[in-house]
């Protein structure tokens, strides 16, 4: 692995195709709020709303909206760290912990390497 702080990393193909599905649900959660927003207004104008009514009732349904978005993003993430441990993959602070740990391991080698 290259330690180069300027080499470009590459991501792991599950977590490319996570960040692909993950921006296509919010684009079309922010595609189904702009098509609400359409909608309401069409209800307003065949209802006879007034500006105030509508936008009462703009301001509830984007509260929902805002609601259930909420709720979606967090249940995309309990299943991601659901998934992720069912993987049993190490955590960030077990990888550092390896690390140092093979880093003693090298140097310790290389200590018994050196003629004495």
């Amino acid at each position: 692995m290259d330690n180069n702080p300027e080499a470009p990393r590459e991501k792991h193909p599950v977590a490319e195709t996570f960040e692909r599905l993950w921006s296509q649900a919010l684009l079309a959660v922010n595609t189904a709020e702009e098509e609400a927003s359409r909608a309401v207004q069409k209800v307003a104008t065949v209802a006879g709303w007034s500006q105030d009514e509508v936008r009462r009732q703009a301001r509830e349904f984007t509260e929902r909206l805002a609601g259930h978005r909420k709720d979606l993003e967090h249940n995309v993430e309990e299943r991601v760290r659901q998934t992720l441990s069912r993987m049993k993959l190490p955590r960030r602070e077990e990888l550092s912990a390896f690390d140092a740990r093979l880093s003693k391991l090298a140097e310790r080698i290389q200590n018994l390497e050196q003629p004495k």
